[in-house]
């Protein structure tokens, strides 16, 4: 190791820095979000339900979420990361013990509802830190970092859980989710406290509004149209992960010749934003946010098109790898956009959250099921070449109907 990085100074800047105590967070709630999101599929299809059923089942965990969207913009007074994330944490502690016991449709519905609900709270509470503690110039790269870090927790996530598995679902991955869980969760109280070092906040600090579920929903409603092209991506970015979480396993599990490295079709489709996340400040600073964001999941979406024309599990990785390179890339951008609008409307903040999140379910509510119905009907090769055909399109056509500035109504500036 260089003397630079042994030096004292250096060490305690890294360390003590609440981005990189948040990220280090982040990566270990990954490793188990990363294992329950590997282990859900493999378990509802163990008791006997289709792929359609089980796409539906998932599906319903963003519905729940999407309610528990509203909740939290009309009820939640204190929208500050470190709250939020400590719901996270104690909803995140109670899904794997619920997932772990079902075998109905009913309790899986209930576990599906409660990692809605801590997927909701994560994303909230990053966003809600990085508008808090970054200046507007560096949203882009503070999301760029998290989804670093998060990326790696989600790569490794079903290496691991590929191994522990084997060739029997026993009680191991679950025991498993509850380490990296607590580990977390230590990490947080360390932010904590790394946190309230850091006084300086950007997002202005204003009196929370009360008001009646009409003047809220008029006010998401002003907000849907103003940001539409910027929504409509993130309802696209999250179908796209959505039939890969749902489909992945299932498919990971079916290449015999990878055993016991299944696991490497989700990690090659995570791995990329390893990469793109330490540059892709650079790109979205000569290109535009949401610019950026546009193109690269075009391109991506272009290349996942190409997915049933190719044979063999190696080939196929690598076709992942490259389609995922470029849609890696949309996420830190988009996510930056959004950074941007909280920053310049405060007292939109918790409307602006809300909004973007429940973009985010409804991605989540469509992916899914889609691509259960899909994979039922025409295969799963099949189903990612349609949803890459369409993705392409889709960003073609935004690219061409987005402004090039847009101003959230209230804005402050």
């Amino acid at each position: 190791m260089p003397p630079f990085f042994r030096s004292k100074s250096f060490s305690k800047k890294f360390f003590l820095n609440p981005l990189f105590g948040v990220s280090t967070m982040l990566f270990l709630w990954t490793l188990f979000d990363g294992t329950f999101s590997y282990v859900t599929p493999l378990a509802i299809t163990k008791h006997g339900f289709s792929e359609t059923t089980l796409g539906i089942i998932i599906g319903s965990s963003s519905i729940a979420g999407a309610l528990f969207d509203f909740i939290l913009s009309k009820y939640l007074k204190n929208t500050h990361f470190r709250r939020v994330y400590f719901l996270m944490f104690i909803l995140s502690f109670v899904a794997p013990l619920i997932l772990w016991r079902a075998s109905s449709l009913w309790v899986f519905l209930i576990a599906m509802a409660i990692w809605g609900f801590y997927f909701d709270l994560e994303n909230f509470g990053n966003f809600d830190f990085i508008g808090r503690k970054l200046p507007q110039a560096e949203h882009t790269k503070g999301f760029g970092i998290f989804s670093i870090f998060k990326e790696l927790g989600y790569m490794l996530a079903p290496i691991i859980a590929g191994f522990v598995i084997g060739n029997y679902l026993d009680f191991k991955p679950f025991l498993l989710m509850c380490l990296f869980i607590s580990f977390a969760f230590v990490m947080y109280l360390v932010v904590i406290g790394i946190t309230r070092k850091h006084n300086k906040e950007y997002i202005e600090q204003v009196e929370p509004r009360n008001k009646n579920i009409f003047t809220e929903l008029k006010t998401w409603r002003k907000i849907e149209m103003v940001l539409f092209p910027v929504l409509s991506l993130t309802i696209l970015l999250n179908i796209l992960d959505a039939f890969f979480w749902t489909l992945g396993p299932i498919i990971a599990e079916n290449f015999s010749s990878l055993h016991p490295f299944n696991g490497l079709f989700m990690a090659a489709y995570t791995f990329p934003t390893l990469i793109v996340g330490w540059f892709v400040g650079r790109i979205t600073n000569k290109l535009g946010k949401k610019r950026t964001a546009f193109f690269a999941f075009a391109i991506g979406c272009l290349l996942l098109s190409y997915f049933s024309m190719l044979q063999g599990p190696l080939i196929l990785l690598g076709l992942i790898f490259l389609s995922s390179c470029f849609t890696a890339i949309s996420w830190p951008s988009i996510n930056g956009a959004y950074a941007d609008y909280l920053e310049e409307s405060p007292r939109l903040e918790r409307e602006i959250e809300a909004v973007e999140d429940f973009s985010t379910n409804i991605g989540y509510i469509i992916g899914p099921i889609l691509a259960g119905f899909l994979a039922d009907h025409i295969g799963n090769a099949n189903t990612f070449s349609a949803l890459g055909s369409v993705g392409a399109i889709v960003a073609i056509i935004l690219i061409f109907i987005t402004p090039k500035k847009i101003t959230v109504p209230g804005s402050s500036r």
